[in-house]
Parts: C-alpha cells; sequence; structure tokens
C-alpha cells in the first residue's frame, strides 16, 4: 500500500502515543499519512508526527474548537468522500474523551474506527525501567485519577481503590498531589511506599521524580510538576527492586511446564 493509499470515507480516532513520534502504530501512520483531513490534539500531539500528513490534507488543531464544532467539521468531511484522522494523545480509550465524539458522529450517520495507541502508563513504566506487575509482590494494576471538577463514582474514590494495595495509575492528577497521598495514607498505605512520577513521557523535556506517598505534595510542588504527569505509586516502583533476585515469574522457573516447554528432570 502506497504512503498515500486512498482511505474509506469515515473518521479514524487514531492514539498518536504519548509524545516519541516513533511510537505511533504503523497502521495509526498509515492513516496520518494518508488521510484527507488531519484534526488533531495539538497541546499533546507532537507537530513532527502531524507534519507525515500528505501533502494537500488539511491539517487543523482541536484546541480551539469545541466539541460540536470538531464533530459538525469531521462529519461534514466525511460526507464530502473524504477521510478523517482524528488524532488524540496516547490510548484513545484512556481519558480521550472520544466517546461523545463517537455518540455524535453517529447521530450524523457518520462511521468512525478506532485506531489504538501506546499509553502514557506503559510509556512512563518504560521510562522508568519498571514492571508494574511484580510476582509475589503485586499482580494488578488500577489505571484512575483523581476526582478533582470532573467527579468519580462513590465506589471508585481512590481510597477505596488503594485498599488493593496493588500498583496504582494516575492520570490527570498531578495538581491534586497533597489529595492523593491522604487517600493513599487513608488506605493504610505507609508513609515510605515508592511514587514515580513522569512528567511528559517520551518527549525531549521528560522528567522523571522519584519520591514517597509522604514527600509526593512537596517534591511535585518544588519540581514544579502539576499537568501532563503520570503517577504511577506502589511497591513495584521500588527502585531497589532490580538489585534484588527474588520476585521471579513462573514462567521462565525451569521446572515449570507450559505448552511449548516440557519440565525438566531435577534428578538428571
Amino acid at each position: 500500500m502506497t504512503q498515500t493509499a486512498m482511505l474509506e470515507a469515515k473518521v479514524y480516532i487514531v492514539g498518536a502515543g504519548p509524545g516519541d513520534p516513533e511510537l505511533i502504530t504503523v497502521k495509526g501512520s498509515r492513516i496520518l499519512r494518508s488521510a484527507d483531513v488531519v484534526l488533531y490534539a495539538d497541546s499533546l500531539v507532537s507537530g513532527e508526527l502531524v507534519a507525515s500528513a500528505k501533502p494537500g490534507a488539511q491539517v487543523l488543531q482541536s484546541s480551539g474548537m469545541d466539541l460540536e464544532q470538531q464533530v459538525e467539521l469531521m462529519a461534514a468531511a466525511v460526507q464530502s468522500g473524504k477521510s478523517v484522522a482524528r488524532v488524540h494523545t496516547g490510548d484513545p480509550s484512556m481519558y480521550g474523551a472520544i466517546l461523545e465524539q463517537m455518540s455524535l458522529l453517529k447521530l450524523c450517520g457518520v462511521s468512525y474506527e478506532i485506531i489504538p495507541g501506546v499509553s502514557s502508563v506503559f510509556a512512563s513504566a518504560a521510562a522508568l525501567g519498571a514492571e508494574l506487575t511484580v510476582p509475589e509482590l503485586t499482580q494488578t494494576v488500577i489505571l484512575t485519577r483523581a476526582e478533582g471538577r470532573t467527579p468519580v463514582p462513590e465506589r471508585e474514590q481512590l481510597r477505596r481503590l488503594a485498599e488493593h494495595h496493588c500498583t496504582v495509575a494516575l492520570f490527570l492528577s498531578a495538581s491534586l498531589a497533597g489529595q492523593v497521598a491522604e487517600e493513599f495514607l487513608a488506605a493504610g498505605w505507609s508513609p515510605d511506599t515508592p511514587i514515580a512520577v513522569v512528567k511528559r513521557a517520551t518527549w525531549p523535556d521528560q522528567q522523571i521524580l522519584r519520591t514517597t506517598v509522604a514527600k509526593l505534595a512537596d517534591d511535585l510542588r518544588e519540581a514544579g510538576i502539576t499537568m501532563h504527569a503520570m503517577i504511577l505509586a506502589g511497591w513495584a516502583l521500588d527502585p531497589a527492586l532490580i538489585d534484588r533476585d527474588q520476585h521471579r515469574s513462573k514462567l521462565y522457573d525451569k521446572t515449570f511446564t507450559h505448552g511449548c516447554r516440557e519440565g525438566i528432570n531435577q534428578n538428571g
């Protein structure tokens, strides 16, 4: 398929990845390079990535538009036979505000397709050199956000989720660091539980901060981090884990059998 191959006339909701233009998927890149119209979140999506749009494509920033304006533009383009790449940061399914777009597009009779992307939570874990699910330490990751101007359901309050004492990934919560720390402590977390914060993961100005529950608010304030940051909390974020050899998975244990490897007779 050529770089500017024809796309079906519909809206492609594309996850652009966390920032590094190389972290878009192959399919997402193909759609971006082939679409007739590109509408992108300009404060969050790399300009270098958007620059790969085909010559003659209409490239528009979404920051100055409200929801209805965006949908009206996309619907009109598709109805005139054009393909639209609606480019979101990270993966669109996580805090991407895509449901409201899809609802209105459906009302307009406009087809759409979601193209997944690399989420900032996984880009942040990679930047930290961390595994979020460590055998015999934690096998669960909760992806959530602290309650701010947008409420969360009562049963999903951070304090209640934190009672599981697993790895917690917090989106959109850097400005609420004091509240976050209070909720962790109220859930019984130790004040010295490790926390890692990654601001603008994979961007050239990426910033990493390692702290603890007790020091989270003060350290973020001192670093001036209030937005565009992922907070990862729990003992899986302990940087000293790499220096120990006590959390091996069963998958690669020589005594562990599975469909691709038969058990080894330990008696020779």
